[in-house]
């Protein structure tokens, strides 16, 4: 199984926060298919690769650590594919998905851990 984590800080506000993330994801190609108030779980629409290679995204706001200036997010991208190519289509949606929401002009990246 593959697997690649994240940690957000953002600077954003807290009630904006999760529905520019959303937007975000929804523009490569997910569909957010559970969602509450701190957590949200997206998948890849089917369609361009096999079912094994479809990418899951987990996102949790941690808004017990949430200030008026900065928010946490803890996302994990993970598929069942094994990863035995360094570029793996995981890592490669990974990529595509951190790229999106670090040049996303109405996301205020203050730092990224990317694991």
């Amino acid at each position: 199984m593959s697997r690649y984590t994240c940690l957000l800080t953002l600077g954003n506000p807290l009630e904006d926060l999760q529905q520019t993330l959303l937007d975000a994801i929804k523009g490569c190609g997910y569909d957010i298919i559970y969602q509450t108030d701190d957590y949200f779980m997206a998948r890849e629409i089917p369609g361009n690769v096999t079912f094994a290679k479809l990418v899951t995204i987990e996102a949790l706001i941690d808004r017990t650590m949430a200030t008026e200036t900065t928010v946490r997010i803890k996302m994990v991208i993970k598929n069942e594919e094994l990863p035995l190519a360094l570029e793996n289509h995981c890592k490669l949606q990974f990529e595509v998905i951190s790229k999106a929401i670090t040049s996303n002009p109405k996301l205020q990246l203050i730092e990224s851990v990317l694991g």
